[in-house]
């Protein structure tokens, strides 16, 4: 690495290919990859899980460099470059921070994705892939032994904050599957393949009462703190690659 820091291109085109930006399929609105560019160099990588227009500020305090994020700056679709949107891309402008997106490829990559790393932290044994959604797995399944509480207490650990719990099914758990984010709307397809409980971010209002009427226990661990996993795991690892370093932003919405 020279003084400027790591080509921005080099960079990239690891990430596109090691995340498999162009295999996995995503929402519209997720525009997986480099959505905005800089000067072309890369002195530290900044870590988030949204590209709000706080964290795009926080992070264009340090100068350049690159701002990895999980949900990207098109959430919305096509807007208007005015109001928060047209502040946003040119304070990363203004301070040469690029903007990478990766939403289902960061989440389901086998080593530094939300849920192998959830997986991991709650002790999720011998996990494979459990929910496919255009074809793919969307999360993870395996065994884990012990009672509905002390699984909320994992997952509290694993997060760091408050899990919210449907005891719909019974209280000693032998099988979890996992998705992270906001999947609890798969709550029927996840009580049909036989897992104890469901763990994810969030869900709608209608996904609770009916996990209640299919058995099923349901953890919703909040959507943003399910996925502050990926991008701190990814930045770390770009930091050891290229010996620059990394930042974690933390702005947690409570949902």
């Amino acid at each position: 690495m020279d003084a400027s820091g790591v080509n921005l291109a080099a960079l990239t085109g690891v990430l596109d290919a090691e995340l498999r930006i162009g295999e996995i399929a995503d929402y519209s609105g997720a525009v997986n990859g480099l959505q905005l560019e800089n000067g072309g160099a890369v002195p530290r990588i900044v870590a988030a899980v949204d590209a709000s227009l706080a964290v795009v500020e926080a992070a264009a305090a340090g100068g350049p460099g690159l701002l990895l994020v999980h949900h990207g700056m098109f959430w919305q679709g096509t807007q208007p470059v005015r109001g928060a949107f047209y502040r946003k891309l040119k304070v990363a402008m203004d301070a040469g921070l690029a903007i990478y997106s990766a939403h289902l490829p960061l989440d389901v990559h086998p080593e530094w994705g939300n849920n192998i790393l959830l997986a991991r932290a709650i002790g999720l044994q011998d996990p494979v892939p459990f929910l496919d959604w255009k074809g793919r797995p969307m999360g993870l399944r395996g065994g884990w032994q012990g009672t509905r509480q002390q699984l909320v207490e994992a997952t509290a650990a694993a997060v760091g904050g408050p899990v919210h719990v449907c005891p719909g099914g019974k209280d000693s758990i032998s099988s979890v599957g996992l998705v992270t984010g906001g999947a609890g709307s798969e709550v029927a397809a996840a009580a049909a393949s036989g897992i104890d409980a469901f763990l994810t971010g969030e869900g709608p209002h209608w996904s609770y009462p009916l996990a209640e009427e299919l058995g099923i226990n349901v953890l919703y661990a909040g959507h943003y703190a399910t996925e502050t996993f990926g991008v701190k795991a990814l930045a770390a690892e770009l930091s050891r690659r290229y010996d620059i370093p990394w930042e974690f932003i933390d702005r947690p919405t409570g949902l």
